[in-house]
């Protein structure tokens, strides 16, 4: 059995503690991939993200940017994530217990073969010319600069019918998951995990509508025109430049990522956000 284990860049406490789980699990037998940057750091051969989509589990130690940064990598490979960041709600594992509940879950695998995990959905962006990865927590249209006079036209449409035709700094998707995200900032509202919805949210509209819950099996297409170029944005990271006019139509993609090991309690995580 293989686990990969991902640290926090520059993070220290990420590394040693990534450092302690990959000890752990060596002990018991089990063969540890770690990131090439952590590699370096703890002096032990390292491996490519991408590659650990491959094993059964990876193991994401940091905040919610690292477990993003390790689910545009593996795809739908159970990730566990061990929080180190100060809100992490994609990371339901605390430091004091990381060694603990990974070793719980390498247990389920050799029993089962796969770890404890849900399913939690991604958005996939499409338009003419358009290719960026699947997105966990929101897909951006927005203009080429944020403010007054700034922006873009945007027609936005909910299974073909007109939702808001306005001036704005942009169109935010979000998932359930990407509500605590980019979409709370922008005064989008929290969804409970167990609700499968999407929100669609103007950014700073001229003429704003409120943000709405969606099924989340409708599709949204934003139609952008204004400046010469917009851009298009998955989870604030990749990013892609189109020529106006342009049309980006946002729908699941048909591969969810997936949250391995233990729940978190949704409710008190709100409550670091005080």
């Amino acid at each position: 059995m293989e686990i990969g284990v991902v640290a926090q860049r520059g993070n220290e406490r990420a590394t040693k503690l990534a450092g302690d789980v990959r000890a752990e699990l060596v002990s018991e037998g089990v063969s540890v991939r770690v990131d090439e940057a952590t590699a370096a750091r703890l002096d032990v051969a390292g491996c490519p993200v991408e590659a650990m989509a491959e094993y059964p589990m990876v193991v994401s130690v940091g905040g919610d940017g690292t477990f993003l940064f390790v689910a545009r990598r593996v795809g739908s490979t159970p990730i566990l994530g061990v929080n180190v960041g100060e809100v992490g709600f994609l990371n339901a594992v605390s430091p004091a217990e990381a060694t603990d509940r990974v070793a719980e879950e390498v247990e389920r695998i050799r029993a089962t073969g796969v770890p404890r995990f849900r399913d939690v959905p991604r958005l996939a962006a499409t338009g003419e010319g358009l290719s960026i990865p699947p997105a966990l927590n929101e897909v951006v249209v927005q203009g080429p600069q944020r403010g007054r006079r700034q922006g873009l036209e945007a027609e936005v449409r909910i299974d073909g019918s007109p939702y808001t035709a306005t001036h704005a700094d942009g169109i935010l998707v979000a998932t359930q998951t990407g509500s605590t995200a980019y979409n709370l900032s922008e005064r989008g509202p929290l969804v409970h995990p167990n609700v499968a919805g999407l929100v669609v949210n103007e950014m700073a509209a001229v003429e704003p509508m409120p943000p709405l819950v969606i099924d989340q099996a409708a599709e949204i297409t934003v139609h952008a025109d204004g400046p010469e170029r917009v851009v298009v944005a998955s989870d604030g990271s990749e990013r892609q430049w189109l020529d106006t006019p342009a049309t980006v139509t946002v729908r699941v993609h048909d591969q969810p990522a997936r949250i391995a090991g233990p729940r978190s309690d949704f409710l008190r995580a709100l409550e670091k956000l005080n």
